[in-house]
């Protein structure tokens, strides 16, 4: 039986040959693949300045701490996302606030934003949930009025566009993040990025992503060539020239990658537009999404055979997943007195949502072999 994953890394001849070019040579660590990479990303998405880490958690990490997030503070954020967005705060001894979602886009609900700032509130951090940009001009608006610090979570998000610009430019943030994980557009194995246009906050995470330390502007006098300082505790966080040289290959492909998930998404919005069993994935009038995940959202009463319906779904062969269980609903944040009923819409979305398949590699036979399926299922539970 065949099997088609939610979702899955496309690695060419071009890709292998760039990392057993690295291999055969003389940097394996940190040579000249991470300067190359970092210096394509921020070209490609309009920014100053990128800085590698070897996961998004620990690049939303280094995001948080470059802004000076620390304890006492809280950042506001979805609870429609991976646990890394809120842990990455917690490393730090804030407090996330969940702030409720959009039904439709999965992204936070920005009209509900203004009335969880406190005097505490020192971040907002927009996740753009599978690929399509939260209204980052509303976000910046209140960002401005409060005097708060922007870091988006875009993750699912490289290659999207917000208006007429790039997501990971910068224009109304402090810092945007990248995760570069297999089913993400473009892989580095694992890894991750922080854009910024700020000099002083690039200079912050080049230093977090290796223990804080630095071979410049040194507080006590050099000994000589030799000499280094660790200045705050930093971590080991860096990427490898092995992943950095997969990455840059990845880049190279990175619009076509998109275009082939958009190609997708038009087959699937064509074959389930008005359908009575579950709402497809809209587009905002002010985002072109990137598509990392092909979210549909089940109807009543098909929302009470989520269940049958997932495994159902992968006994045919299709890898589907959920996006997300509520963060806050995680024992880990239970603990801390989280509770549930925070935020219902996003609740109410979690009930309903499944992941379709949607990656560049998949072809025609494929997209029907969904298509197919997802009807013959929904026939089977209705009868």
């Amino acid at each position: 039986m065949k099997y088609i994953p939610y979702g899955r890394q496309c690695v060419d001849k071009d890709d292998i040959n760039a990392v057993i070019s690295v291999l055969k040579g003389d940097w394996l660590t940190q040579g000249p693949n991470i300067t190359g990479f970092e210096e394509g990303l921020a070209e490609y998405c309009g920014a100053k300045y990128a800085v590698t880490f070897n996961s998004g958690t620990s690049a939303l990490h280094g995001a948080y701490y470059s802004l000076g997030l620390g304890e006492k503070d809280e950042f506001i954020t979805s609870p429609n996302t991976f646990v890394a967005t809120a842990n990455a705060g917690v490393y730090l001894g804030a407090r996330p606030v969940f702030v409720d979602i959009e039904q439709d886009t999965g992204n936070m609900d920005v009209q509900k934003l203004e009335k969880l700032i406190t005097k505490v509130t020192k971040l907002i951090v927009p996740v753009h949930y599978a690929g399509h940009p939260v209204d980052m001009e509303k976000v910046n608006n209140l960002a401005q009025k409060y005097h708060l610090h922007v870091v988006e979570d875009a993750c699912h998000a490289i290659g999207s566009h917000f208006k007429t610009g790039k997501t990971g430019a910068c224009q109304y943030s402090d810092l945007t993040v990248f995760s570069f994980h297999p089913v993400k557009h473009i892989t580095t194995g694992e890894g991750g990025a922080v854009l910024t246009n700020n000099k002083e906050y690039y200079n912050k995470l080049i230093m977090f992503r290796s223990h804080g330390i630095t071979k410049e502007n040194l507080i006590n006098e050099a000994e000589g060539d030799w000499s280094y300082e660790m200045q705050f505790l930093g971590y080991n966080y860096r990427l490898t020239d092995i992943q950095a040289a997969l990455g840059l290959s990845q880049l190279a492909k990175l619009d076509t990658f998109i275009s082939k998930r958009r190609e997708i998404v038009r087959a699937y919005e064509k074959a389930f537009h008005d359908n009575p069993y579950f709402n497809i994935p809209v587009e905002k009038d002010y985002a072109y999404s990137s598509y990392h995940l092909y979210p549909i959202r089940l109807k009543d009463p098909y929302k009470e055979n989520k269940k049958l319906l997932f495994n159902r779904f992968r006994e045919l062969g299709l890898g589907v997943q959920v996006h997300y269980i509520p963060v806050y609903s995680q024992p880990y944040y239970q603990n801390l007195g989280y509770t549930k009923g925070l935020c219902p819409v996003a609740e109410d979305f979690y009930q309903r949502e499944i992941s379709l398949p949607v990656y560049p590699s998949m072809n025609d036979q494929n997209i029907n072999y969904v298509i197919e399926t997802i009807f013959e299922t929904f026939q089977e539970i209705k009868e």
